[in-house]
């Protein structure tokens, strides 16, 4: 089979190699991977910037859906031809995030990643693909859509009627406006583009702000909600955008903070407890977030948005369009 590895840091560094076509054991499942998405940190993994100490080589991409097409002795939980979502972090099946379970997160140097035209995955470590989903857009829902479903409904037991602020429009920003919509709250959605922000309100957004024509983006949620600020920040940021996050959350908000994509300035935490604001960290999701997350998919009919789509052969330009910042949504590599 052909697979990617990095050998040696650098997006220019990756490579297809032939690896022996893997074969099951007891208790796992061969997968022909059909669809990859994209995560930044993939780009800090081939980078080399995720885990500068990481164990090479190794295959990258944590986000990957296939068809099941054979099955070790004992496996109960799957039949060849069922289609099939990697999970993040394989070893987390339900309950609160651990120290032992983080440690089985794929695609960082761990455990091979999907970037393979086949992988063994342990059974309990994959969920069903939605039925009206594609693989390509299936792909993007284990490590974006699952952050953002963990974010607004495990962390902020989102409710309608509640209001949510995103910033920016990656994938799991344009992902947690879905979700937040599907669960009949109002989104306020952030962005330097226009552009991007008419595609967002073709989302179901409520509320528009380009952040580069009002810088003052912390004000103008506090217009736009009467003074009260909103119920959920879907912080993505880092401390750059942290204490304008802090300002236009409620008193008694939820923020869940999930990146670092701007770690300039610096941060204050005493209008956290002024406010007696709860900021989360979240670390993607267990399956079982999956699991009940693909069911609020199915029975709204839910798409994820693509931006852009790559062949197999152009993960390297695929790494480097994520690098640009200038996607909307998911991007994929389909095999």
């Amino acid at each position: 089979m052909k697979a990617y590895e990095v050998e040696q840091f650098g997006i220019d560094n990756l490579r297809i190699v032939e690896r022996e076509t893997p074969r099951p054991t007891a208790g796992e499942v061969l997968v022909k991977m059909h669809a990859a998405s994209l995560n930044y940190r993939d780009v800090m993994v081939v980078s080399g910037t995720y885990n500068p100490r990481m164990k090479l080589p190794a295959i990258p991409f944590s986000d990957g859906a296939g068809e099941i097409v054979e099955i070790g002795e004992g496996v109960t939980r799957w039949n060849v031809g069922d289609r099939v979502c990697s999970t993040v972090i394989a070893g987390w099946v339900d309950g609160g995030p651990s120290a032992e379970t983080a440690k089985t997160a794929i695609g960082a140097g761990g455990y091979d990643g999907v970037l393979s035209e086949y992988r063994v995955f342990d059974e309990t470590s994959l969920v069903s693909v939605p039925g009206h989903l594609s693989f390509d857009e299936a792909a993007t829902l284990p490590c974006a859509a699952v952050t953002a479903w963990n974010a607004l409904v495990i962390s902020g037991n989102i409710k309608a009627g509640d209001t949510v602020l995103t910033l920016g429009t990656g994938g799991v920003s344009v992902l947690a406006i879905q979700i937040a919509k599907a669960f009949g709250a109002k989104v306020i959605a952030t962005s330097s583009s226009d552009e991007k922000l008419e595609k967002v309100k073709g989302l179901g957004a409520d509320h528009l702000i380009n952040y580069r024509s009002r810088e003052d983006w912390d004000k103008a949620v506090f217009e736009l909600t009467d003074g009260r600020g909103v119920d959920h920040v879907v912080e993505v940021g880092g401390t750059g955008t942290l204490p304008k996050s802090v300002r236009a959350v409620r008193v008694g908000g939820h923020i869940a903070l999930i990146g670092a994509l701007d770690m300039a300035g610096e941060f204050n935490p005493i209008p956290v407890f002024m406010k007696a604001i709860r900021v989360q960290g979240i670390f993607v999701g267990s399956r079982q977030m999956f699991e009940d997350m693909n069911e609020k998919i199915s029975t709204t009919h839910m798409h994820p948005v693509i931006d852009r789509t790559f062949a197999f052969g152009e993960a390297k330009e695929a790494l480097r369009y994520m690098e640009s910042g200038s996607h909307f949504g998911k991007i994929v590599v389909k095999y």
